[in-house]
């Protein structure tokens, strides 16, 4: 999968746009209990994330594999 567009939302979630044409939020919130995504408790750190097309990455050096978002995408119907 690659990643065309993320949009941060409230509560920890990301929508994701995807070169195929799917659309679904990613809930990153059972990650930041590991070591690497703590700094993202802090919601301003979490919206500064980088779009690597195959991975997203924040600033504090946390990433996700764009396999491991696909993994997780719920899927919305594109409005």
């Amino acid at each position: 999968m690659r990643i065309l567009d993320i949009i941060v939302q409230s509560d920890f979630i990301l929508k994701i746009f995807t070169e195929d044409g799917k659309i679904g939020f990613f809930d990153v919130k059972p990650y930041l209990h590991f070591e690497a995504f703590e700094p993202l408790k802090k919601f301003e750190e979490f919206k500064k994330i980088y779009n690597g097309k195959y991975y997203v990455e924040w600033d504090c050096g946390a990433d996700l594999s764009a396999d491991s978002v696909e993994a997780d995408l719920q899927l919305i119907d594109d409005i």
